[in-house]
């Protein structure tokens, strides 16, 4: 599946709409083939992007677990280092 496409699922605070909408996006784009579709296509895609996005909350909407909501910030240091080994990277 597309590596663009996040967790957003038991986050605190909860995934935004632009979230939702930005990850709906990615899955068309990737489901298509086209970052940019055409005119002839362009109603169909967003037109996509927007019942995706739908399905997409509903579902987040509908979720329950016991789990501790996550932090984000906590997230993204977790995604920076895992980063810095994958790419050899080292922040100074």
């Amino acid at each position: 599946m597309c590596r663009n496409i996040k967790t957003l699922f038991n986050f605190e605070p909860p995934a935004t709409e632009g979230e939702v909408e930005a990850a709906s996006l990615q899955f068309v784009r990737k489901l298509s083939g086209f970052n940019s579709p055409s005119k002839a296509n362009e109603e169909a895609f967003h037109l996509a992007v927007i019942e995706v996005a739908a399905a997409a909350q509903k579902l987040l909407d509908s979720l329950v677990t016991n789990a501790e909501p996550r932090d984000r910030e906590i997230e993204i240091e977790r995604a920076r280092i895992r980063n810095a080994k994958r790419f050899g990277t080292a922040e100074s």
